[in-house]
């Protein structure tokens, strides 16, 4: 058995590992195992390629640069996976995307090179005596387009999530017939490049996407973002697959059909759960008609001490607990832990609601949670507990704002109109810990706030609820206290 027919088995058996992979990631129970099978699929994958490539006779510089590549690739991969914090996976995966675009792009104009550019290329690799010279020139070109809006896309999002830029939505006047003119230029490119490959259009269509990938981007508001960056992770596997083409390599086509493919359900799983337009977003908000965000007055806002906060949780038979954005940035997920084992050995119920882009990422709060130990049962989805507020004691918001806007509900003209939310303001009382009375990432003010049965408890979320903790007293269960009075 010689060593390409090894490869290419190691490539199926790497292959099967990224499909286990993504079944283990989707259950919290199985995530970790999913996360080892994707490590050892990698592994496998680079042994392989190194492998083949060494028997290719590749030059030394080659392999000098491949390792020296792979080095530094790992240690900039350990320092980030290192020092990132949760708050930031949301950023740090954007603009990962970033680079998978980037070498999409790189391999396209390296395969125009080998074959377009060079006159004995395409007879050399023996594409012109199978005829698919023509298709080589379309995975070039739809390789590069798809790797240049991706890049550039991914940049964009990356500013946005990390607040380098304003999240709110580029409003040019046509932004509409802008990218679709883009695309009708990117189609008649490609036929004209299939048909007379030369460099100067190859430049162009890179020109051409790299600033629809930023206007794409661009145009879509904070508030749709967790469903860019699934969106982005899609482009991305479509890149990796047009590359995969190009390399002639079956497990990069692999790998990234079910990267692109699965990005693409994520997007449009969560599209439905936004009750936004899957068209709309990856289009770059065409058709959404809600206007900007307004400045209304809604009165007074009531604040509540943690004494008061303790109060109503001691008298509470039933509390649910939606986080959001704020317990990432302020890293309270393990005081929120500690918080629920103590209601819950005082007999509370106590339940966990959860918005499908809490965080500004998909199972971003998921995830902190499964971190601090909060048992999985009592951690629901939005659809699960919705119907459950009404009969709830006390709502604790911790961090969540546009998650829990009634604006989306209640306010037709709200730029996050048609949002599903959770319906924190039907509970009999709430209490929001929150820094201070800013609008949320979508920039949009929240009605809750002044709502008679909601209270503001200002301050760090973590050491509000430390504080909560320390204020409750210990022993006495719900029952119990309600017997006594």
């Amino acid at each position: 058995m010689n060593l390409e027919t090894i490869a290419q088995a190691a490539y199926l058996v790497a292959a099967l590992l990224f499909i286990l992979a993504l079944a283990g990631l989707s259950r919290h129970e199985t995530a970790k195992t999913g996360n080892g099978f994707g490590i050892a699929g990698m592994v496998v994958a680079l042994v392989a390629t190194i492998a083949l490539a060494v028997q290719r006779e590749i030059s030394a510089l080659g392999v000098v640069l491949l390792i020296v590549a792979m080095v530094a690739g790992a240690a900039v991969g350990l320092q980030r996976a290192r020092a990132v914090q949760m708050t930031g996976m949301p950023e740090l995966i954007a603009l990962l995307h970033s680079f998978v675009g980037l070498a999409a792009v790189l391999v396209g104009w390296n395969g125009y090179q080998e074959v377009e550019a060079d006159p004995g290329g395409a007879e050399a690799r023996g594409l012109d005596a199978l005829g698919l010279a023509g298709i080589h020139s379309a995975e070039v070109f739809i390789g590069v387009f798809i790797g240049a809006v991706t890049f550039t896309g991914s940049i964009v999002a990356f500013l946005k999530l990390s607040a380098r830029i304003k999240s709110s939505p580029l409003m040019l006047p046509g932004k509409n017939f802008l990218n679709l003119g883009a695309l009708l230029v990117f189609v008649g490119l490609t036929v004209w490049f299939v048909a007379d490959p030369h460099l100067w259009l190859l430049i162009v269509v890179t020109v051409v996407a790299l600033a629809l990938g930023l206007h794409l981007v661009a145009s879509i508001g904070g508030g749709d973002m967790p469903v860019v960056v699934s969106m982005l992770n899609s482009y991305s596997g479509w890149a990796a697959a047009a590359s995969g083409f190009l390399l002639e390599n079956n497990l990069l086509i692999v790998t990234g059909a079910l990267v692109g493919s699965s990005g693409a359900y994520l997007s449009y799983i969560m599209c439905k759960a936004m009750n936004r337009s899957f068209i709309s977003v990856i289009a770059g908000g065409f058709g959404i008609e809600a206007g900007p965000a307004r400045d209304t007055d809604y009165g007074e806002h009531r604040e509540i001490t943690v004494d008061g906060a303790a109060e109503l949780l001691e008298d509470a038979s039933s509390v649910i607990i939606t986080p959001g954005y704020g317990m990432a940035v302020a890293q309270a997920q393990h005081g929120v832990a500690e918080l629920t084992r103590r209601l819950r050995e005082r007999g509370v119920q106590v339940r966990f609601g959860i918005h499908p882009v809490a965080g500004r990422l998909p199972g971003h709060m998921n995830v902190l949670l499964a971190e601090a130990k909060v048992p999985y049962d009592i951690v629901l989805e939005m659809d699960e507990i919705n119907d459950d507020f009404a009969d709830t004691d006390v709502v604790l918001v911790i961090g969540a704002n546009d998650t829990v806007n009634p604006a989306a509900a209640e306010d037709p003209g709200s730029p996050i109109a048609g949002m599903p939310v959770l319906t924190v303001w039907e509970a009999k009382n709430v209490i929001v810990f929150k820094r201070s009375m800013s609008s949320g990432y979508a920039g949009v003010q929240n009605p809750l706030f002044y709502r008679e049965n909601t209270a503001m408890l200002f301050g760090d979320a973590k050491q509000r609820v430390e504080d909560l903790i320390h204020a409750l007293p210990a022993g006495a269960t719900a029952a119990a206290s309600a017997s006594a009075r």
